[in-house]
């Protein structure tokens, strides 16, 4: 068998992305700043740009075919510009999508920029939901595509509302809320039922994560489009 195609995973938390990658063909690095006991991949402890110019001046990114990022973009989401500033919830946050972008320009490898739903500065090239993959989680994702292009799928419509409190009213619904902690929010197996995330049980890593299902979608169509260029 010829080898496995290898992505990097960058900001790569506890391993939602990069686990959607292995099982669309890949094998996968991750590079995270914080400790990561979970990650189910090899990966870097530091942090995640400071790696990639690493990569990119050794030479050493010429290992992978595919780059996976998913930066701090906390200012933009639409949490932070919607509920939380308006009531003057929370502080400061970093947006480091910009920084990404340049260096993953660099590496002249086909890649892929992640982001909630908000004002980040990203091309929307997808937007992928739970619902589409059959999830107990709604969980709008946007994703940039540099390098190379996808088919966009088509948005399924929403079955109900996500169970909670919202503004002290209780709603029931057909989703968990896969953030925070209070308002009713869902428990950890909860949330790993929901989320398809069965390797870690900390809240923290489960909230930031992006569904496996978004990743191994985004890598089986990358790969065909690569198997279409080699047959053409």
């Amino acid at each position: 068998m010829p080898p496995r195609p290898r992505a990097l995973d960058l900001f790569s938390c506890a391993g939602g992305a990069g686990t959607g990658y292995q099982r669309a063909g890949f094998d996968v690095d991750g590079a995270d700043i914080a400790d990561r006991p979970n990650y189910p991949f090899p990966y870097h402890r530091g942090d995640a740009l400071e790696y990639l110019a690493h990569l990119i001046t050794t030479g050493e990114i010429r290992r992978y075919a595919f780059v996976h990022a998913s930066p701090p973009c906390q200012d933009k989401c639409s949490l932070t510009v919607g509920t939380n500033r308006s009531r003057g919830w929370g502080g400061t946050h970093e947006d480091l999508v910009a920084p990404t972008r340049d260096l993953l320009e660099q590496t002249g490898l086909p890649y892929v920029i992640e982001q909630p739903n908000g004002r980040a500065k990203i091309r929307k090239d997808l937007t992928l939901c739970g619902e589409m993959f059959g999830l107990g989680v709604i969980r709008h994702r946007n994703f940039e595509l540099g390098g190379w292009t996808a088919a966009r799928p088509a948005h399924v419509p929403n079955r109900g509302r996500v169970r909670g409190y919202r503004h002290g009213a209780y709603y029931d619904g057909p989703y968990v809320a896969a953030y925070g902690n209070g308002g009713g929010k869902p428990s950890v197996p909860e949330l790993q039922a929901a989320m398809g995330i069965t390797w870690t049980d900390v809240r923290e890593e489960l909230t930031e994560a992006i569904p496996p299902a978004y990743s191994e979608w985004i890598g089986r169509a990358f790969l065909a489009s690569r198997a279409l260029e080699v047959a053409a």
